[in-house]
């Protein structure tokens, strides 16, 4: 099994004959047998760039024009009680769990409040400093040439995801997207969001409204699961039989402190690695032809 991009600094695996097991496993599959699961933000999204923090889809909302100064304001006293929450390798999901609800509910009322107008989103995200992550055209593209479904859940909003998806020219038809999506009224103000909050922590069946798409496509029992939480690691439990399951966790913040989680959780760790370079590599050797 040659796949260079599994060379990179920025690889760490706690068991790389495992690893091996599973990509050979999925290669024997081949593209018939595989979809993909992934996060959004900080995932097929980027983290940084030039030293900056990238934004995530509140974010992008956050820093633009269409809320006021006071807003943001608020926005950011949330994001600083609730970010070092998020991410604390000392608390337990279940108390991470009701914290997130918090966070997130208290922004949606926030953003409500603005009377934010849905004409204005493409202009937002054009404006933004959003940035998919390198490699992201090969990624994309190549699934899409292979029809292989890329199954996106995401705790961010699903406008704003969709159009950084779209302005960057591979909203392909294998796509689909479970998020917080807005609800407009009439005149196209925002009065709400649809259905079920999903935070980082519930991303699983209790917030999958959709399992008739994994019905559809039960015949794929192969996955590649992409994320950058602990809470991204059950993205797939929608999925009714599952024979193998490659998982690719991208460590983009706090580092030491977060190392030895990630490497408990996910069978292939990408410290601050900007690219999709590994994922890619991966595809493309089960993808090639035997």
């Amino acid at each position: 099994m040659i796949i260079p991009e599994l060379n990179k600094e920025t690889v760490r695996m706690r068991d790389p004959e495992k690893v091996r097991k599973i990509i050979m496993a999925l290669q024997k599959g081949g593209e018939q047998k595989l979809q993909v699961i992934s996060d959004f933000d900080m995932t097929l999204s980027r983290f940084g760039y030039n030293g900056e923090r990238c934004p995530t889809c509140y974010n992008i909302i956050d820093n633009s024009k269409i809320v006021s100064e006071d807003c943001r304001k608020k926005l950011k006293e949330l994001f600083n009680i609730y970010y070092p929450l998020e991410i604390d390798p000392k608390r337990t999901t279940q108390e991470k769990y009701p914290l997130m609800i918090e966070w997130w509910s208290k922004a949606h009322t926030l953003l409500c409040e603005q009377k934010i107008q849905k004409e204005k989103l493409t202009q937002v995200v054009q404006e933004s400093q959003a940035m998919l992550r390198e490699g992201f055209q090969v990624f994309f593209d190549s699934l899409n040439r292979s029809e292989i479904p890329l199954f996106i859940f995401s705790a961010g909003i699903g406008d704003v995801l969709e159009e950084i998806i779209r302005q960057a020219g591979v909203f392909h038809p294998n796509i689909k997207v479970v998020s917080n999506y807005m609800d407009f009224d009439d005149n196209g103000i925002l009065i709400g969001f649809k259905g079920e909050l999903i935070h980082t922590y519930n991303k699983n069946n209790t917030v999958l409204r959709d399992t008739e798409y994994f019905q559809k496509i039960k015949d794929r029992t192969n996955i590649l699961l992409l994320g950058d939480t602990l809470g991204d690691l059950t993205m797939a439990d929608g999925v009714a039989s599952l024979d193998n399951i490659l998982r690719i966790g991208f460590l983009n913040d706090k580092v030491e402190e977060q190392t030895e989680l990630f490497l408990q959780s996910y069978d292939i760790v990408l410290v601050q690695d900007e690219t999709l370079d590994v994922a890619n590599g991966i595809l493309k050797y089960i993808m090639a032809k035997n």
